[in-house]
């Protein structure tokens, strides 16, 4: 799986960051991922909503799926701990 996610790192959106393996998790070290914010009206789910190189590009990719960036936090996944 960890060498499918590289190839094509949109199989981790809907998953939550803690769920990716250790291969997965490095296979995806240094991209950003989008997660709702969260907020007292609201209590999301933590699960990736967009995964790319940038910011901008995880912002592009909630447009093209008619979601607000606004409602969203950006963060650069790390390298995971062992």
């Amino acid at each position: 799986m960890a060498s499918t996610i590289a190839k094509d790192a949109k199989m981790a959106i809907g998953r939550a960051p803690e769920s990716l393996t250790l291969e997965e998790g490095l296979a995806l070290a240094g991209k950003f991922v989008a997660l709702e914010m969260y907020s007292p009206a609201t209590t999301p789910l933590k699960r990736i909503e967009a995964i790319g190189d940038s910011a901008g590009e995880c912002a592009r990719q909630l447009n093209e799926r008619g979601l607000d960036p606004g409602l969203f936090e950006f963060t650069r996944l790390l390298w995971p701990h062992t």
